[in-house]
């Protein structure tokens, strides 16, 4: 079968790049050295421009996990075209492919099932989806949105000013044209390259599946370090509208962080949660499934295995009742707290409730520790 035709752009772009970034910068570093200002430079717009594509490519317009200003789309517009990883609107047409195709070789732009080099850069070189581009009918809502076509109608020049113009700038301000054009142009760029690109190569590859097997995606704290957040991908690929990646507070974040932290000053809103209900159950029915494989290799398995469903349905159960108290909860507080507490009945049946919850937590903390269910123990 004759392979798709090379494109000679994009390999030129990674491989001149890849070259300064190895060669060029490593000797500008011993030779003549890089100054606090560059380096602090450089840090900066590895994290402007890399999280321009977590927060707005990815989060904001491929998924609508939230809206946000004017303002912020813009900023996020040009940050994206600082990564040069192609307009708002192709970008976001990929990634929803991806979505809905995902480890599909005949369909997925990046499937992680056609290896590593594949996914992480091999897709890009070659025309093997040039011909999906004629309409983006899969982005309608984004041709809506006049951030995203006044940054793909005007990409080449937006990307080019944000590439060569910034670094400049710094560059004549900080009397080193050449060393901030090497630090925080050059090796910006390909360091956000492949560290999102790493978001569709090894996050399909190291890490573990807490919530789903059906597809390739993990969860790998390491690389959420490096990818802004973005390597809980096992939560991302079945919860992709929420706008956290990492949903525990000690979980590395920063696009999360940012995204709650400009909701405080009214600069994004209606940011969009997974409920915790649904959560908790796909993790549990992961720790469900883990379990039988353990145990199906034991000598007595049939009688452990009614053991564990027994106690899996009496777990969600459980657990059904506890957010639905909780949800009640929740509706006669927020009812009580307008009524200053005036309604003693309200205000009675709310103690009750939260005596209740705290029973019933108890109870499913208890379930989830049986010693012949160890994959349940977390």
């Amino acid at each position: 079968m004759k392979k798709p035709r090379l494109l000679l752009t994009n390999i030129l772009v990674f491989t001149i790049t890849g070259l300064i970034a190895a060669v060029l910068v490593p000797l500008e570093a011993l030779i003549n050295g890089f100054d606090a200002f560059e380096i602090i430079a450089c840090v900066v717009l590895i994290y402007f421009s890399g999280m321009s594509i977590t927060a707005g490519y990815h989060r904001l317009w491929s998924h609508k996990a939230y809206e946000a200003n004017a303002f912020v789309r813009v900023v996020l517009a040009i940050g994206g075209a600082m990564s040069l990883q192609n307009s708002i609107l192709h970008w976001c047409s990929d990634h929803r492919i991806h979505h809905k195709h995902v480890d599909d070789n005949d369909h997925d732009p990046y499937s992680a099932k056609k290896g590593f080099w594949y996914s992480h850069i091999g897709w890009m070189l070659r025309e093997y989806q040039i011909h999906r581009y004629a309409d983006y009918s899969n982005c309608r809502d984004l041709q809506k949105d006049p951030v995203v076509m006044w940054q793909h109608k005007h990409y080449f020049k937006i990307m080019l000013s944000a590439n060569f113009g910034v670094p400049l700038l710094l560059g004549w301000l900080n009397g080193d044209i050449w060393g901030m054009l090497l630090l925080a142009g050059v090796f910006r760029l390909v360091v956000v390259h492949h560290v999102t690109f790493f978001i569709n190569s090894l996050a399909h590859i190291w890490g573990k599946q807490p919530y789903t097997d059906k597809n390739t995606a993990r969860d790998n704290d390491i690389l959420a370090f490096f990818t802004f957040g973005e390597g809980y991908h096992n939560f991302h690929h079945i919860f992709e509208y929420d706008y956290r990646n990492g949903i525990k507070w000690w979980q590395f974040d920063p696009t999360k962080w940012l995204i709650k932290g400009l909701s405080l000053i009214g600069w994004t809103s209606k940011l969009r949660r997974c409920p915790e209900e649904r959560i908790e159950k796909a993790k549990v029915a992961m720790q469900l499934k883990l379990a039988q494989e353990k145990v199906s290799k034991m000598a007595n398995a049939d009688e452990i295995l009614a053991k564990v469903q027994v106690e899996y349905e009496l777990l969600a159960q459980r657990m059904t009742d506890y957010y639905a108290a909780k949800k009640q909860l929740m509706a006669i507080k927020k009812q009580s707290l307008k009524r200053s507490y005036e309604n003693l009945e309200v205000h009675y049946k709310y103690k009750e409730l939260k005596q209740s919850l705290a029973v019933q937590k108890q109870k499913w903390l208890h379930i989830n520790q049986f010693d012949f269910l160890p994959a349940m123990a977390e």
